[in-house]
């Protein structure tokens, strides 16, 4: 929208350059062209961008700059909370105070539409009405996300059964990779919203056409389709867990035997 300054991310110039040298250089030197922001929105794990996760050092540093130069922090839990990254809100462990966090996507408990702003009290200057929007609640959804919260999220039993599947995930995320060539694919994400970053993008694209057919719907992010999302329900059972992971793992598997067989197709008849 306009108005609005994109900054990098944790680790975005690569990992030599702390990329809060420079939000902090652009944000708080005269002449650098941009103004002190009103709101500085920011999410803990960058959904559409590939699921890259910001360090709590970095996060820190953030909030400081927030703080000094008078601007509210805004934390985007849209894709990462409601649970999604093992905690109700995706912030929980990295000590952040946040002015204003925003919730929809899994809020409604079974993907009914709903979102909410949680604004602190003596920020809140709208009038009736003012603030509008395309996700308002509705009865369905608000009878969804009262049970969704009052069934599951009373009790810590939820979120250490999200812990073990989360664990089980990244395990098993781990081994395929550590299967693929050396540098092909590395891990991401948190909790339940991680995947697999391919250096190659048309692998994540063919995994997912492939997965697609074994009756898998999983879906891709990042600049260019490179990061293989996984997003499976917080309810999913064990056993449908393992059994997509391991579809997952012959999906990735498939595509990379095809394209070798591909390649050497490819190299045996360029001499000629």
């Amino acid at each position: 929208m306009s108005g609005t300054t994109f900054m990098p991310y944790d680790t975005y110039l690569g990992p030599e350059i702390d990329t809060m040298d420079v939000v902090e250089a652009m944000l708080r030197r005269p002449g650098s062209g941009i103004d002190a922001p009103a709101a500085i929105l920011i999410e803990m794990v960058q959904g559409e961008g590939g699921l890259n996760c910001a360090t709590s050092a970095w996060l820190k540093r953030l909030a400081g700059l927030a703080r000094e130069i008078g601007s509210l922090l805004i934390i985007d839990d849209i894709q990462a909370g409601n649970g999604r990254t093992g905690t109700f809100f995706s912030f929980e462990n990295y000590e952040l105070d946040p002015d204003i966090v925003v919730l929809s996507k899994s809020l409604s408990g079974f993907g009914n539409p709903l979102s909410l702003v949680l604004i602190r009290p003596e920020l809140d200057v709208w009038e009736p009405g003012e603030h509008n929007g395309t996700f308002r609640g509705n009865n369905l959804a608000f009878v969804g996300a009262t049970a969704a919260l009052e069934t599951y999220w009373r009790s810590p039993d939820f979120e250490q059964d999200i812990a073990e599947k989360a664990e089980l995930v990244a395990r098993k995320l781990a081994q395929i990779v550590t299967a693929l060539p050396i540098g092909a694919g590395r891990v991401k994400g948190r909790g339940l919203f991680t995947g697999i970053e391919f250096f190659d993008p048309e692998i994540a694209t063919s995994v997912v056409a492939h997965l697609f057919e074994s009756g898998v719907i999983i879906e891709t992010c990042g600049p260019r389709d490179q990061v293989l999302k996984l997003l499976p329900a917080l309810t999913i059972g064990r056993p449908e867990l393992e059994n997509c992971l391991a579809l997952i793992e012959q999906s990735i598997i498939a595509t990379y035997s095809n394209r070798s067989l591909q390649t050497v197709g490819f190299m045996i008849s360029e001499p000629a």
